[in-house]
């Protein structure tokens, strides 16, 4: 919904259509060809929102961009994302994560990750269904509207 909310000035009436393009637009432009069933879940190695002052350093460091001046495509911003200099604190740190989330990591490794602690940390996405949220939104709903109910009665 927040994907939707962002891409689109008006709520689409074929939600499932415009998630499909959203999707695509923010995998560059490509279609991923596999339904989500069938789609392997990978472990989660970095984030746009806790590793944003790395990403900015590596992208100053490896294409002397400045992402607080320059205006970018998305699809740009993709493209050199993906290039970003194998010598950067970022891609270290990503690799790390992949590194230990898979179980490759040595006993050095596995310390120096723990010894970082939050900023080690990734959660992971959530994988429910669209119906499985709407859901325990109308549970919660439903929770919070009888708290306030037997608030109003003390």
């Amino acid at each position: 919904m927040v994907m939707l909310d962002i891409l689109y000035s008006t709520m689409p009436e074929n939600t499932k259509a415009a998630v499909q393009q959203g999707l695509k637009f923010l995998n560059g432009g490509k279609d991923n060809g596999e339904e989500k069933e069938e789609m392997q879940v990978k472990p989660r190695i970095y984030s746009f929102a806790k590793d944003s002052d790395f990403i900015y350093s590596a992208f100053k460091q490896t294409h002397n961009i400045d992402l607080s001046t320059e205006q970018l495509h998305w699809w740009k911003f993709i493209a050199l994302f993906m290039d970003l200099g194998p010598d950067t604190t970022f891609c270290n740190l990503i690799n790390l994560r992949k590194k230990v989330k898979t179980g490759k990591a040595t006993k050095e490794e596995n310390e120096i990750a723990h010894e970082m602690g939050d900023a080690f940390e990734i959660p992971e996405f959530d994988t429910r269904t669209l119906e499985e949220k709407e859901i325990e939104m109308n549970f919660m709903n439903q929770i919070n509207s009888a708290t306030r109910y037997e608030e109003g009665q003390k």
